[in-house]
């Protein structure tokens, strides 16, 4: 065969693993394709290789060129072995940029729920929908979601940087969010304080609805107090500190986990924003040395955090603390102040001894 292929003239190009050439396709079949690149055997997509873009070879039809990436440059059985992955993945960019472009909906499939929003995939890219921009029917039973394919709006798609930020508000609640537009536009900027009445309940926060003056009316306008937002202490279940109908203070954040400012027909609010904040002037209120009393919140591998009032906790650092004395959830401890940094919101403390330490001599 080498004396033949020396004597027909044609050189034969061999290959690299992860060489990118550009090929024409030969043959599509139900679970392999084949192109033609130039080397002594045709390429072959097959297997995993195949599956991971499937989606994008059934636009391909024989003849079409597209840019491949070599992964096996020779089995045993002398096959050339390719993969599509980064160019199936320009391709679903591309058509990502394209329906932001277009405002035009897709569908994906929700993967997972985090505290601030749901990841979600398409063509194997994976996007992000913020809670703020999904709807309340979605929020109302967002478990049963996952696995389950949305609708949603390209709010953001930035390739190089692998970010992709998605609405599914924009799609299941359309027609509220443009009654709204006007109306946001017009106290997202607010530096007021509203009073506002909870209208719904989740996991994740509450829904706070707001009156707003619009011309001569009045309109109700509903926004999301997320649950990191209702209070300067720690909020583990809105459920616990809220009831649906409860009267509260409001203010408004404006925009939320998404770009340029923009809130795509949602209200941010916060309820401790609209309290004092309790590290205000922190330093005044705790000398060093003084002493101090709290009640214990959280235990770490490095100390404790002790609890002076509702949203000041300080660090019993694990070293400060005497060996068999008692530390535990709930238990009231004396302190006294060792060290106050207002700008990291942060409190040192030490313990004050009743008596001597096991150990001491």
């Amino acid at each position: 065969m080498a004396d033949l292929l020396k004597r027909s003239g044609k050189k034969i190009k061999s290959f690299t693993i992860g060489e990118k050439v550009m090929a024409k396709v030969v043959e599509l079949g139900r679970s392999v394709a084949l192109f033609d690149i130039g080397g002594k055997a045709e390429g072959i997509l097959k297997d995993s290789f195949y599956e991971e873009s499937k989606k994008f070879v059934s636009t391909l039809k024989p003849g079409d060129e597209v840019l491949v990436t070599v992964v096996i440059p020779e089995t045993n059985d002398g096959q050339i072995v390719v993969s599509l992955r980064d160019t199936a993945a320009n391709d679903a960019w591309q058509k990502l940029d394209q329906a932001k472009k277009t405002n035009t909906k897709i569908t994906v499939t929700v993967k997972g729920i985090t505290d601030s929003g749901l990841t979600a995939e398409t063509e194997s890219i994976t996007g992000f929908i913020p809670m703020s921009q999904v709807g309340k029917k979605v929020l109302g039973d967002l478990d049963s979601f996952v696995g389950k394919r949305l609708d949603v709006k390209v709010v953001e798609v930035d390739q190089n940087k692998n970010r992709l930020v998605l609405s599914e508000r924009q799609v299941s609640e359309a027609d509220d969010i443009k009654k709204m537009d006007s109306i946001l536009e017009k106290i997202t900027h607010e530096d007021g304080v509203f009073e506002g009445e909870v209208v719904t309940l989740t996991k994740f926060g509450a829904f706070v609805e707001i009156k707003v003056k619009s011309g001569k009316s009045v309109v109700p306008v509903e926004g999301l107090v997320h649950i990191s937002e209702i209070s300067w202490e720690k909020t583990r279940d809105p459920k616990e500190v809220l009831d649906v109908g409860q009267k509260v203070k409001v203010r408004i954040l404006g925009s939320q986990n998404l770009p340029a400012g923009r809130q795509v027909g949602k209200l941010a609010l916060s309820m401790r924003q609209a309290m004092d904040d309790p590290w205000k002037e922190i330093d005044k209120k705790y000398k060093s040395d003084a002493k101090v009393k709290g009640k214990i919140v959280k235990k770490t591998d490095f100390g404790v955090f002790v609890q002076l009032e509702p949203g000041v906790e300080g660090l019993v650092h694990l070293t400060k603390i005497p060996p068999g004395t008692k530390m535990e959830l709930g238990q009231d401890v004396n302190c006294y102040i060792e060290e106050v940094d207002p700008l990291e919101r942060r409190i040192s403390l030490g313990i004050v001894l009743t008596s001597k330490p096991i150990g001491y001599k």
